[in-house]
């Protein structure tokens, strides 16, 4: 029996912030995966090496966990204020599933260096020496995206010393702007309150705030649900009963945010929306042994990504975070002590982050102008991945 040959697609392995994916342009993938639809998620499903029922990724790019099971898809963007079209796929490891529903925070302090080394980026935008500003238009969630990428002699400078949480090794910073960060054409608060009570089947009631910026994200206290806010991934990851009441805390969130009529209509979007926990600051140990200090953090937050709890910080919720502080009366505002700010250092598994976001309120509504966040960026490897040709 012949089998189809492989076929090589140009492609850039690249991490950014605490995640890491696999970027293509556009115009590089084959015809029938330029535009949404089946034969598109079957070519990124494989090239990942999802779906994979030993959780392994083993025969793909993947690396068998939310912060490694992304794709990327860019092009020149056609609108005369944007540079870039950004198209992100969250994809399932152990289902034939990607979400298309949502944004990648870290991700997105890649899209401006990938854009530039790939002339994406008009020439006369970017300076010699000096900093890029790269306008991005994020196509999942219809959003503008700032990334202010470092240039060094006419070429990305992807080395540095600015060390971020999470991540093993410093590289140059990339400051990220999410412009107008509400998630989605309704409210930043769906439900109309800061605070709500969310009924929960095997939980009880728990007071909830739900918020769409950055990406749809559900915050719970750590206390009401049996935590204190200082967990690590192996608290968590490792317990069956706790991730499934995460999921159904997040499936019947995504009901009252309106995001989906049942809670059996969840499984179908795993990338959102999010669900977290935030408590006061204390003492912890991250999981890479170093001490944080709880008078050195305004909060603690922990975040469940496709399933189960991040090992860092997604940058999406992190944008959630920022907002979400800078509202008197919300979960995370009061577990930050209260009171008006407009930044927030907030302790994760892996360390700290700081966040700063805008808000304010406009005829009664509280809205969003933009939240700011520091990333690194680095190509790891480039040149083509290869799947079977008879695999979409």
């Amino acid at each position: 029996m012949a089998h189809a040959p492989q076929i090589r697609i140009p492609a850039t392995y690249m991490r950014g912030g605490t995640s890491k994916g696999v970027f293509f342009r556009l115009d590089d993938l084959p015809e029938a995966a330029r535009v949404p639809g089946p034969a598109r998620d079957a070519l990124l499903l494989r090239m990942i090496g999802s779906p994979d029922p030993y959780g392994k990724h083993t025969d793909g790019m993947g690396g068998a966990t939310s912060s490694t099971s992304k794709t990327v898809i860019l092009s020149r963007s056609d609108s005369p204020d944007h540079d870039v079209d950004y198209l992100f796929g969250q994809v399932s490891i152990d289902k034939p599933f990607i979400d298309w529903s949502g944004n990648c925070g870290n991700l997105s302090a890649a899209v401006g260096p990938f854009a530039i080394s790939n002339g994406l980026v008009d020439p006369s935008r970017i300076p010699e020496n000096g900093v890029a500003e790269v306008r991005i238009w994020q196509a999942n969630i219809g959003k503008t995206i700032i990334g202010r990428v470092p240039m060094v002699d006419g070429r990305v400078q992807e080395t540095g010393d600015f060390e971020l949480d999470g991540v093993t090794f410093p590289a140059a910073e990339v400051p990220v702007e999410f412009m107008d960060p509400a998630d989605g054409d309704g409210a930043m608060f769906p439900t109309g309150s800061l605070v709500d009570e969310l009924d929960v089947p095997g939980l009880g009631t728990v007071k909830a705030t739900m918020i769409n910026a950055g990406i749809p994200t559900v915050f719970v206290n750590a206390v009401d649900i049996g935590y204190t806010g200082t967990e690590l991934q192996d608290a968590i990851n490792n317990d069956v009963k706790a991730l499934a009441m995460f999921e159904t805390i997040r499936a019947h969130g995504a009901v009252r945010m309106g995001l989906i009529g049942h809670v059996d209509e969840a499984a179908q979007r795993q990338h959102t929306p999010k669900v977290a926990f935030v408590a006061r600051p204390a003492d912890y140990v991250a999981s890479s042994g170093k001490s944080v200090k709880a008078a050195d953090i305004d909060l603690l937050v922990r975040a469940l990504s496709m399933g189960k709890l991040h090992h860092a910080m997604m940058g999406t919720a992190a944008v959630a975070i920022a907002t979400a502080a800078a509202v008197p009366g919300t979960l995370v505002n009061l577990a930050a002590g209260g009171g008006e700010r407009n930044s927030v250092h907030f302790g994760h598994p892996s360390g700290t982050l700081r966040v700063g976001a805008e808000a304010g309120q406009v005829n009664g509504e509280w809205t969003a102008t933009k939240a700011v966040m520091s990333r690194s960026a680095r190509v790891l490897m480039e040149g083509w991945v290869r799947v079977p040709g008879d695999a979409f």
